[in-house]
Order: C-alpha cells, then structure tokens, then sequence
C-alpha cells in the first residue's frame, strides 16, 4: 500500500473509534435494567494506584492505530476494522443486557490532588461506572494483540496485560471483567477469522 493509503486508513481508524465511543456511551446511558454492583472481597483488596492511568487511556489508542502499519492491502485492513465492529456489537449486547457497575465508593478514593489522579477524573466525567462486564479495554486490547501477533509474535500481550493491569489498579473494573474481556476478544478474533 502507498503512504496515501496508509494516511486514509489511519483517519478512518481514528473515526471509527470515535464512532464506537458513540455506542458505548449510548448502552452507558441506556441500559434494558438496573446496573448491578457485585460486593467482590477479594476486588476492595487491589490498591488504587491512579499512575496507571496513562496506561489506561494513553498507551490504548496508539496500540490499536499500531495495527494500520501491518495491514498488507485493503481487504486486510477492511477485514481487521470489521472484527472491531463485530466486537463492539458483542460488547453492546452485554451492557445492554448485563449491566455492571463498579461501586461508588472506588471512585471517591481518586481525590484529584496529583496529574494521574485528576486525569483519571477527567476520563471518569465521561466514562461513568458502568459497562464494567466484560471489559471492553481487555477484550479490544486483545483483538489487538491477536492482529499484532504475526508481527510482534508473543510481544504483543504485553498490551492487554498491561491494560488489564490498568483496569483494575485504576478501580475501573473487577477483577472477572478482565478474562470475560480476553474471552470476547479471542472470540472476535475466531470470527475474523472465518470470515477471513
């Protein structure tokens, strides 16, 4: 592929994920019943570190644009960005239908004093409590990674270990949010490729 094409698909990748924001925002504020809160011992015990919070959200969004670098012509990257959408449908159904909330309480931990914590509050202003199960970071990260791995080999699930380290020391999600994400990913991942 050309630079030109490389340039075109990256801006399309940018407004897909701003796209997909669209969606997941919607279930957030929409969902078919009332969000439940799981009381999880072994989840209070994780300590909030708000540090990993540039992890969470900065080290997401160029990991996944990585993958416009390896698409090898059109079809190849047309087939990667529908296995997102396949995914982003999944995930819908699952916070439309299994809404699950983090507890008030994690959030009135982040007091806004240092960078990491007041952009975690930022990033909190528009991302609520809910739409915890699965997590959609884990399972996009592991889309992801499974892409990057015929480039990267093993290399490439340092992402969503990192961002599932992220999810659960920035008290964004439980700690069973983070293998039903790797799950859905994987599944994304199979239906690619069938389809592929």
């Amino acid at each position: 592929m050309t630079f030109q094409d490389y340039l075109v698909n990256l801006i399309l990748s940018g407004v897909m994920i701003i796209g997909a924001y669209q969606f997941y925002f919607y279930t957030q504020r929409h969902p078919l019943r009332k969000e439940i809160v799981w009381n999880s011992p072994i989840d209070e015990k994780i300590p909030f570190r708000p540090r990993w919070s540039w992890v969470y959200s900065f080290l997401y969004y160029p990991a996944i644009l990585y993958l416009n670098l390896i698409a090898t012509n059109h079809r190849h990257f047309n087939m990667m960005a529908f296995s997102f959408l396949m995914l982003l449908f999944m995930q819908m159904l699952f916070f439309w239908l299994f809404p699950v909330s983090t507890p008030p309480h994690w959030r009135s931990i982040n007091t806004g004093k240092t960078p990491s914590e007041w952009f975690l509050k930022f990033v909190q202003k528009f991302d609520q409590a809910s739409n915890c199960f699965p997590s959609m970071h884990v399972s996009v990260a592991t889309l992801t990674a499974l892409h990057a791995l015929p480039s990267l080999g093993i290399a490439a699930f340092l992402f969503p270990i990192l961002i599932a380290l992220s999810c659960v020391f920035t008290k964004q999600h439980y700690l069973i949010d983070l293998p039903a994400g790797a799950a859905l990913g994987g599944f994304a991942y199979w239906l690619y490729l069938l389809v592929v």
